[in-house]
């Protein structure tokens, strides 16, 4: 094996977790963009009607985008576990096994995506006039689903040993493309809400070719090889023992906010594209934060294995801090700039005023959430993952659903929708950090026996 794994597990630690987490952000930031540039092309050349129907599809996409990047995270706790370890074997056949299983994966939501589109929506209800477009954008967008399967297979390996430069610079190619196409296809071609889902789907066949061809050139143990491309049954199990509690409850949180998007449907459309327009900094700013969890839970999974418990817990804590600074800062900046903010998505005065509604409450919010996912991210490097999963599904997901059905019903109100959020994330932070107390106790052991042993 070649030496990078002293990027993780050796040098100043916050340093180094912020130059690995830098460009995952920038990275994340730009699969947000994908998305948001459809939004934005579609709002400002072709009708807020359009804009309400791309923007009303969110809460879908991130249900199966948010299942292929739980997954990943499985495989790159794995990677980075074996790879700290130096145990070249293991890096290369969970590799090979994550490729199979992300590509299977990737396929199978296609067809779900494909057939599952007009129902899902209808069970959102989804507003008539926006109906057919919405149909239309998730059948078109969900045509590039194995490819972002294999891409984040792909960025969480990459990730996994500390090299997150690469998927950056594969995303941003990708990125200006996705923009470019926009463009092209809705001023163009007029194409309008399947012109902004080809352009997504393009796109993401591209990030995935660049990233899997860099992975097949690699000189070290994780490298790429078609011929090797096999499930092993025992890592195949292992990872998606790590990987599908994650992708659940990713879909899961895709499924409570179902119902707050329900919510959000029970008003008139005019608020229905002004949430549309405010949700995308939702995406923007957890992508941001969403950079410092998976750093957290590769330099935590790596340092556990290479036998280093100092670097463990300062891993978590270094983390944690800068997740919520960035959650801090960047909501701080979109309630002083968010009409600006709105306006690269409408020129609409009215819907402009309809999304402030949603930034008032939400910006200075986003920070909270930095003591949920982060402790998870940390419980999920020391090979924890059913129970942090259980734990968000009660207090995020149930929590919300019974918030909408009594909170929400009484008072019927933007405010008292959007409120849950960061009522939501504190109750279960709360848990999750009580849980990650215990099981980082537990897992220190195994670094105390010998020493207890000699003396």
């Amino acid at each position: 094996m070649k030496s990078n794994t002293k990027t993780l597990t050796e040098g100043p630690l916050a340093k180094q977790i912020f130059l690995v987490s830098l460009p995952l952000a920038l990275s994340n930031l730009l699969q947000v963009l994908f998305n948001m540039s459809d939004v934005a092309v579609v709002g400002r050349f072709a009708g807020s009607t359009a804009l309400g129907a791309v923007g009303s599809t969110s809460i879908l996409v991130s249900l199966f985008t948010g299942f292929l990047i739980g997954l990943s995270g499985g495989i790159n706790v794995l990677v980075a576990r074996f790879y700290g370890a130096r145990h070249a074997k293991d890096v290369e056949k969970t590799v090979h096994s994550a490729a199979v299983i992300s590509l299977i994966a990737g396929v199978a939501l296609l067809f779900i995506g494909l057939l599952g589109s007009p129902f899902m929506l209808r069970l959102l209800n989804t507003k008539e006039d926006l109906l057919p477009g919405a149909i239309l954008y998730l059948r078109v967008y969900f045509l590039g689903m194995p490819a972002l399967a294999l891409y984040n297979f792909g960025n969480a390996v990459f990730s996994a040993i500390g090299d997150t430069k690469k998927p950056l610079t594969y995303l941003s190619i990708a990125g200006v493309l996705n923009i470019l196409l926009n463009l092209f296809f809705v001023i163009v071609c007029r194409l309008d809400v399947m012109g902004v889902a080809l352009a997504s789907a393009i796109s993401q066949c591209v990030s995935a070719g660049l990233i899997l061809h860099a992975l097949t050139k690699v000189q070290d143990c994780y490298v790429l090889d078609v011929h090797k491309l096999h499930l092993d049954p025992v890592l195949t199990k292992r990872i998606l023992g790590l990987g599908l509690p994650a992708g659940f409850q990713n879909a899961i949180f895709a499924i409570a906010n179902l119902f707050i998007q329900a919510g959000v449907n029970s008003f008139d459309s005019l608020m229905v594209k002004g949430n549309s327009a405010a949700a995308n900094a939702d995406a923007m700013i957890y992508d941001c934060m969403a950079a410092f969890y998976m750093a957290c839970a590769s330099f935590m999974s790596q340092n556990y294995g290479a036998g280093k418990p100092d670097r463990v817990k300062k891993s978590y804590f270094i983390s944690l801090g800068y997740s919520f600074g960035v959650g801090l800062i960047l909501g701080g900046g979109l309630f002083v700039f968010g009409r600006t903010f709105l306006s690269l998505f409408t020129t609409e005065a009215a819907v402009i005023d309809a999304g402030m509604k949603r930034i008032c409450v939400m910006a200075f919010a986003y920070c909270i959430s930095a003591f949920m996912d982060c402790t998870i991210a940390a419980s999920r490097g020391l090979g924890k993952t059913v129970v942090p999963t259980i734990i968000v599904v009660m207090g995020s997901c149930v929590f919300r659903v019974i918030w909408v059905y009594t909170i929400f019903a009484y008072f019927h109100t933007i405010p008292a929708l959007y409120l849950l959020y960061p009522c939501s994330w504190a109750l279960t932070a709360f848990a999750e950090i009580l849980y990650f107390v215990h099981c980082y106790k537990e897992s220190m052991k195994i670094f105390q026996a010998p020493a207890a042993q000699n003396a």
